[in-house]
Order: C-alpha cells, then sequence, then structure tokens
C-alpha cells in the first residue's frame, strides 16, 4: 500500500517512484529513519502508514522486512562481495542486475584483479572492513547495490548517490528507476540527476509537505524548491524571478504592439 507520515504529510504511492527534497539533510536523514519505523520520541505519537497499517505496531523484524532504510553513511562489513550480497531477500533480483544497476562494473574489475584464485572472481575477493579498499563511491554503490539484492516492498534510499561523479550518478538514477519498477521507492535527494527520474517530487519545508509536483514543473514554479536544487542564493533568485518577470512583461507588450 502507500506510505503515508501524517507529522510531514509526506505520500509515498504504492509503486512509484518518489523524490524527496529537503532543504536541511539532517531533516532529511530523521524523517527517513522516520519512514522505516524508527520514530524518534520527539516525532511525538503519530506513527507512519502503510496501506493503512501503522509500522510501529508491527514486529520490529516484520517492519524491517517490509520498509528498508539505506542511510547516507552505510556501513560494509569485512568479508567476499558473495557474503556482502547473501541478505534476506525476495529472490526476485540477481546480484548481477542489483550490481549493473548500481554501476559497480569498475568495482568488480577491481576485485577481479585483487583475487587470489586463478578464476578472479570478484564474488569471492574479500573486502577490507568497512571497505576501506574502496574509494567512497565504491562503497557507496556496493552498499545500493546490497539494498538492491534485498528488494523490500518499500525501499527508502538516504542521498545514495552523493559519493559519485554526475555521469555515473545519471546511469545510477536510470538504474535504480529500472529495477525498482513496479515497487515503492523513496529517495532522499536534492541531485537533479535522480529528481528527473522520479515519478513524483515531495518538497518538504520547515516539517511539512510545500509542493508536490515532477522536477520539470517544481524548479520554474517553487522558488525555494528552485533554491534547494540549484544551490541558487536569495540575490541569485530575486535576479532569476526579476529576469522572468521582464520577460514576461516584453511578451505581453508584444502581443498589445500586434494585436495594436
Amino acid at each position: 500500500g502507500d506510505l503515508y507520515d501524517p507529522a510531514t504529510g509526506l505520500l509515498a504511492p504504492e509503486g512509484r517512484f518518489t523524490a524527496v527534497v529537503c532543504g536541511d539533510p539532517d531533516a532529511a536523514g530523521r524523517l527517513a529513519d522516520r519512514l522505516g519505523g524508527h520514530a524518534a520520541e520527539s516525532d511525538g505519537p503519530t506513527s507512519v502508514l502503510l496501506g493503512g497499517v501503522a509500522l510501529d505496531g508491527l514486529a520490529l523484524d516484520e517492519a524491517r522486512t517490509v520498509v528498508l532504510v539505506q542511510d547516507k553513511d552505510p556501513v560494509l562489513l569485512s568479508g567476499t562481495l558473495r557474503e556482502l550480497l547473501d541478505v534476506p531477500s525476495s529472490g526476485q533480483v540477481e546480484a548481477a542486475d542489483a550490481l549493473a544497476a548500481a554501476q559497480c562494473g569498475d568495482v568488480l574489475e577491481a576485485l577481479a584483479q585483487a583475487s587470489v584464485d586463478d578464476g578472479q572472481d570478484p564474488m569471492g575477493t574479500r573486502i577490507t572492513e568497512r571497505g576501506r579498499s574502496l574509494s567512497g563511491g565504491q562503497r557507496q554503490r556496493l552498499a545500493l547495490a546490497r539494498s538492491l539484492v534485498a528488494d523490500p516492498e518499500v525501499l527508502v534510499l538516504d542521498e545514495p548517490t552523493s559519493a559519485v561523479d554526475s555521469h555515473t550518478e545519471a546511469r545510477v538514477a536510470a538504474g535504480i528507476k529500472r529495477l525498482r519498477a513496479g515497487r515503492t521507492t523513496v529517495v532522499f535527494t536534492s541531485s537533479p540527476l535522480l529528481l528527473d527520474q522520479a515519478e513524483r517530487i515531495v518538497f518538504v519545508h520547515d516539517g511539512e509537505v510545500a509542493s508536490v509536483g515532477v522536477h520539470r514543473e517544481l524548479v520554474h514554479t517553487d522558488a525555494r524548491y528552485r533554491a534547494v536544487v540549484t544551490r541558487e542564493t536569495d540575490e541569485e533568485e530575486s535576479k532569476t524571478m526579476s529576469q522572468a518577470a521582464s520577460r514576461a512583461t516584453s511578451q505581453a507588450m508584444e502581443k498589445v504592439e500586434e494585436s495594436a
């Protein structure tokens, strides 16, 4: 069913790719945890609902099976890549597909070269504690692949591409959308590349939903949203609005002159 947070008014429809934009990264992290049923005492008595059922009313194991939250700094324990991806899952997503969607090709190459067996199987290569032998972007993409393999009913991702370059980020965004088609996915991000892939965007401001739409629409109609995703300063925002007003005035004058 739909994922709904009564405290903020955030709604993530079942089976759709929803992106959530928050101006405050810390607030985004807290809201991501809340969507997973991990509400803080300060959030009050209201619980997040999934299909009308309160998550905090479910057994912890059941809630974690239904809703998986990947935070901004996921941890990779030591072990082989095969062990890393051996997580409770639906069985519907193959490891190879998850690794491809998360753009882990370079990681597989590096692990294959470090493999101690003759077959150079990257799945059998050991990853050091917390993935210290990998770059930040590689660790982040492996963690994403692990979450995609799990294939939960609801997947919540907090800034899953913050450590990768823009070219890789665009491919990861497309990979998430493709592999999670028909599944409920919520991504907290301010990246235009991810936002452009989302079917629905929810902009949360001061703890409540301020606007809902798609990226190309909101970036033109909501100045606060535009300021967050384009990192506009107040001065730049005023300049943009002034330019838009000037264009509108010029177009109106042209129409008057044409009719005259």
